[in-house]
């Protein structure tokens, strides 16, 4: 069983930068692939990033086109907690992201139904 906390939402201008944080707690963490997904209201929620299980590089990550080049996922296995850096932010990103988590392989983990644990989200509001 894995149990999962954002952190890290706010308000914050165009242009300006974020980074959420997923804390989860549970063994074995560190073989979960983990996700972020953004959903706005009347919006199915959408893939944001993943990262995959720790490997000699630090696991292996997947970008929305939407977000590749301003985004970067990145895990800290010791402390059990992944993050979301987000910089040159724009209205459109604001949402609620959520972080989902997932032992199971998978050479993609863009989809919802992969998860089998998501956390409450935090609001990110990017104003113009």
């Amino acid at each position: 069983q894995v149990q999962l906390v954002e952190s890290g939402g706010g308000l914050v201008q165009a242009g300006g930068s974020l980074r959420l944080s997923c804390a989860a707690s549970g063994r074995a963490f560190n073989t979960y692939a983990v996700g972020w997904f953004r959903q706005v209201p009347g919006k199915e929620r959408e893939f944001v990033a993943s990262i995959n299980y720790i490997t000699w590089d630090g696991g292996s990550t997947d970008y929305a086109d939407s977000v590749k080049g301003r985004f970067s996922i990145s895990r800290d296995n010791a402390k059990n907690v992944v993050y979301l850096q987000m910089n040159s932010l724009k209205p459109e990103d604001t949402a609620v992201y959520y972080c989902a988590a997932t032992p199971y392989s998978s050479h993609s983990y863009r989809r919802e139904h992969q998860y089998d644990y998501w956390g409450q989200g935090t609001q990110v509001t990017v104003s113009s």
